[in-house]
Order: C-alpha cells, then sequence, then structure tokens
C-alpha cells in the first residue's frame, strides 16, 4: 500500500476513535443518569455499553499509535476487544434478567427513544467508516471495533423498539428484556472469536 495513503487512512481512524471516545462518554453519562432517575434498566445498560465502546477506541487509538505495529501489540489489542466484547455480554445479559425477573420498568420511555434514536441516527455511519478504514488497512482491531460499534447500533435498535413498544402497549414492559437475552448470544460469540484470533490472521466482524 502507498504509504501516504497509509498514513491518511491511519489519521483517519485515530479522528473516529476520538470521535467515538467523545460521544461515547457524553452518550453514556446521559443513558446511565437518566436509566437511574427514570427506573429503567434497559438505559442504564445501554450507557454501559457507550463506556465499553469508549475503551475499544481506545485500544483503538493505542494500537495504531507510533511507526511501527508489532505483533504482540496486536495480540494485546485483539485480546482487549474481545474482552470487551464479553464484558458487554454479561452486562447486558444480566441487566435483561434482572429486568425480566423484578419486574421492573420505566418511569416514561422518553429519554430511552430520545437517546436511542439519537445513537441510530449516525451510528450507522460511524460503524461503516470504520469498516471500510479496518478493510483498506488490513486491521483486524479497527474492524473489531467496528464491530462494537454495530453492536451498539443493535442494541439501540433494541432500547428504540422496547421503548417504543412499553410507551403503546405497557404491558409488553418484558419485550427489550427478552431481545437484549437473545442478543446476548451473538455478542459473546463475537467476543469468542477476538479473544481465539491470532495477529496477522483475516478475522471477520459481525
Amino acid at each position: 500500500m502507498d504509504q501516504t495513503l497509509k498514513t491518511s487512512l491511519i489519521k483517519k481512524a485515530k479522528a473516529l476513535a476520538i470521535f467515538t471516545i467523545v460521544y461515547n462518554l457524553i452518550e453514556g453519562i446521559i443513558s446511565v443518569y437518566f436509566g437511574i432517575e427514570e427506573n429503567s434498566v434497559s438505559l442504564a445498560g445501554f450507557g454501559v455499553d457507550s463506556f465499553i465502546e469508549v475503551f475499544s477506541a481506545m485500544i483503538v487509538f493505542w494500537k495504531i499509535s507510533g511507526h511501527e505495529t508489532s505483533a504482540n501489540k496486536e495480540k494485546i489489542a485483539l485480546r482487549g476487544i474481545g474482552l470487551l466484547f464479553m464484558v458487554l455480554a454479561v452486562t447486558t445479559f444480566g441487566s435483561a434478567i434482572y429486568q425480566l425477573i423484578s419486574g421492573k420498568h420505566p418511569d416514561t420511555t422518553i429519554p430511552g427513544i430520545l437517546v436511542s434514536t439519537i445513537s441510530l441516527s449516525f451510528m450507522f455511519w460511524l460503524w461503516r467508516a470504520k469498516k471500510k478504514v479496518g478493510e483498506a488497512l488490513n486491521d483486524a482491531v479497527i474492524l473489531g471495533d467496528a464491530a462494537c460499534s454495530l453492536a451498539c447500533i443493535q442494541l439501540s435498535v433494541v432500547l428504540f423498539a422496547g421503548s417504543i413498544a412499553y410507551w403503546i402497549f405497557p404491558n409488553l414492559w418484558w419485550a427489550d428484556g427478552v431481545a437484549a437475552v437473545t442478543l446476548t448470544y451473538f455478542i459473546a460469540k463475537e467476543g469468542i472469536g477476538y479473544l481465539k484470533a491470532d495477529p496477522g490472521e483475516d478475522h471477520c466482524c459481525c
């Protein structure tokens, strides 16, 4: 690959990582606050996912910083991405089960609808941008971060659908919890894939 093009792609990857860190810090704080304030387990859990995305982007920034990337550095980064997926799977599953068993539901779903709508309005673009850069650089770690963004999109859909369902039909308060439990399997599967991945091998994100 042309060095100028590679440098340009790395700069873009860093810019995407910084944007991810800043946005998800704000989103995470807002989501956790309103999740606790409005008694919404799904919204609070979504906030935790935002913080996990922050760490994922930080791993990418650390990995691509510097002139050379050793195999050991890439291995650590891949394991870090995989571990974050597993943490996400556990927190998603735990919050969903807690919601289903306790029967807790939010006082209002307006914050959940607003947060998920804002997230969905541009997260697809962010995921595609990361995926495109990761494929161009053949970088499994950037692709792993893209997969984290895709997981965020999926959870945003669950949060939005669950919030709308409860808003219209209060008896369906359990819908987003059931959907979140289902998503846990795919999130954990992705995490295991990155934990087992070796530096330099082709690894496809979900």
